[in-house]
């Protein structure tokens, strides 16, 4: 009631004569209306309220004041007025509360110029009155409704623009959406043919989205352990032929005939008698083939036997007593690296193909291609606190002749294949095991005569037994890295500090290159930990703060020392 029955006072007020003013002469300090106005039987008799059309050129307002519907601000002159008058009562009222205050309330949308001058007609106050909607409450309402993006709301008259940075696409049209219906009350926004009162113009920028760089390691140890006990014994006559064999194990050798190319032949001649034959000079007898004790051994191809050869009652002897072991290690360290924009997919392999015969109809074969070696595949998705969501699918493969195949006098060898797929949320370098493989297998045969393998102590000799043992670890580690483009000065190649070397360092020194032995692989740079995007665009500065001319920066020189023992870069190494 108080504030109907003030405008109803300052509207009768109101009178028809306009006064040009003269330049000002000072300037009026504002402040916002905290306690109900007072009534209108307060101001002076001879204080004028009037609305004029100004002649252009004659006087322009010296400040600007933003107003909202429904708020009013009480503004305090410097000098006492005799005349307050408006350009737009219906945007802007005037309620004269003392020669040495006035308020100004928003009524409508638009725009309006007030003007306050002395009995002596000089300016005392002069400014234009911006009326639109309340921007406090439209921007509360878009930090709630989205309190990730940087949205200012600015409206002139019947238009409202957007500026400030999002993240997406789709949180721009959110944004444009949601100040529609706050300032158009009952409209459809989804409706592109809505009739709106007041515009809105999109002027908002969409932040440079973040790269992802991701590091997978695999780390894969195998160990193996075969044990053999066994028993081989075999005797050959070179006289009659007789050949006799008892083997449980592995084989130590074999007899053979003695080989008498590798002896000279001589010519002699005694008594009238002339022999021509093969001739041992070491015995300085001529070599008779038929002798037992000539027979030739071959050892046999596994060196992990112990065996005895000699002759006993004429008959060539070889035995073995088989107690090899087999221990072998197999280590697999791989750590593809590869970079994607936030949302998109991307593919690394390094390795290669083998071709694959694939039977056809009628006849024909045609051939496919199998990938193999080391591959990544993954999909980051950065989120909106700055955690990543990855989906990703490590592979190594590798070729193997365990599980080949024949087909049509092709062999084909078979793949040796490690793989993780899975989809896992994770901080700007933290790591996670997404996969593993610990495997622990064991096989134990014995090899036996029928009945005499059974017999105590002597049995032992009648058969053989084997051992083996199977270990294997497995690990996958996956480390997502938020990154950005580095200057092209910090960035290492493997083939920095290469140098041929000459023919002193080759031949003396055994050197193969003079490469910089303290060169290191680049670093890519990391992105703020908070998440935030850094936007690309370019920003205006603020209306009247001069702006320099854009510099350059220089480039910095790249660091190619590296402390002993100081890891590398997230993502590189030697």
């Amino acid at each position: 009631m108080t504030r109907k029955l003030l405008l109803k006072r300052s509207l009768a007020a109101i009178v028809s004569t306009a006064l040009v003013g003269t330049p000002a002469t000072g300037f009026a300090q504002t402040a916002k209306s905290k306690r109900p106005h007072p009534a209108r039987t307060n101001a002076p008799a001879r204080t004028n309220v009037g609305v004029a059309n100004l002649p252009p050129g004659t006087q322009r307002p010296s400040g600007e004041i933003l107003l909202s519907t429904g708020q009013g601000e009480l503004i305090t002159l410097p000098a006492t007025v005799a005349n307050v008058w408006t350009s737009n009562p219906s945007v802007a009222d005037i309620y004269v509360n003392n020669p040495r205050q006035i308020h100004l309330f928003g009524k409508e949308f638009g725009e309006a110029t007030v003007f306050a001058t002395s009995a002596s007609g000089a300016v005392v106050f002069s400014t234009n009155v911006r009326v639109a909607q309340n921007i406090t409450s439209i921007d509360r309402m878009v930090k709630v409704a989205m309190p990730d993006a940087d949205v200012q709301v600015t409206t002139v008259g019947q238009i409202a623009v957007l500026n400030g940075t999002v993240k997406s696409p789709q949180d721009s049209e959110q944004a444009q959406r949601l100040v529609t219906g706050l300032l158009n009350p009952g409209v459809n926004v989804n409706d592109p043919n809505a009739q709106v009162k007041i515009a809105v113009i999109n002027r908002l920028r969409t932040a440079t989205p973040l790269q992802v760089q991701l590091q997978v390691k695999f780390a894969e140890v195998s160990r193996s352990f075969v044990k053999n006990i066994g028993v081989n014994f075999s005797t050959k006559d070179s006289t009659g032929g007789f050949q006799f064999g008892l083997a449980q194990g592995r084989s130590p050798g074999s007899f053979s005939a003695a080989d008498l190319a590798k002896y000279p032949t001589a010519t002699m001649t005694q008594n009238g008698v002339t022999i021509t034959g093969a001739y041992d000079p070491s015995t300085g007898r001529f070599v008779n083939p038929r002798a037992s004790g000539l027979a030739d051994i071959t050892r046999g191809s596994d060196n992990a036997t112990m065996g005895l050869a000699g002759k006993l009652f004429g008959l060539d002897v070889l035995s073995a007593i088989d107690l090899g072991e087999t221990i072998g290690q197999v280590t697999t360290l791989a750590n593809p690296n590869l970079t994607a924009l936030s949302g998109e997919t991307a593919n690394f392999l390094a390795g290669g193909e083998i071709p694959i015969p694939v039977a056809q109809g009628l006849g024909t074969t045609t051939v496919e291609y199998k990938q193999y070696g080391i591959s990544l595949a993954f999909t980051p998705t950065v989120l909106a606190d700055g955690r990543i969501s990855l989906r990703v699918r490590p592979e190594v493969s590798q070729l193997t002749s365990a599980g080949a195949v024949q087909l049509n006098g092709v062999t084909i060898p078979a793949l040796s294949t490690r793989r993780s797929e899975t989809t896992v949320e994770l901080g700007s370098g933290e790591s996670m095991v997404v996969g593993g493989l610990l495997q622990n297998s064991q096989n134990n045969s014995i090899t036996k005569t029928p009945g005499l393998g059974d017999v105590p102590i002597l049995g032992a000799l009648f058969r053989s037994n084997a051992f083996q043992r199977q270990e294997t670890e497995l690990v996958i580690v996956i480390t997502p890295y938020l990154v950005k483009p580095v200057n092209a000065n910090q960035i290492v190649l493997p083939t920095d500090g290469y140098k041929a070397p000459n023919d002193f360092d080759r031949v003396f020194m055994g050197a193969l290159s003079s490469r910089d032995k303290n060169g290191e692989r680049p670093k890519p740079s990391m992105a703020p930990a908070d998440g935030q995007p850094s936007v690309g665009a370019y920003s205006p500065a603020p209306a009247g703060q001069a702006t320099a001319p854009a510099q350059m920066a220089p480039a910095p020189q790249p660091n190619r020392k590296q402390k002993k023992g100081g890891s590398a870069a997230p993502g590189f190494g030697f």
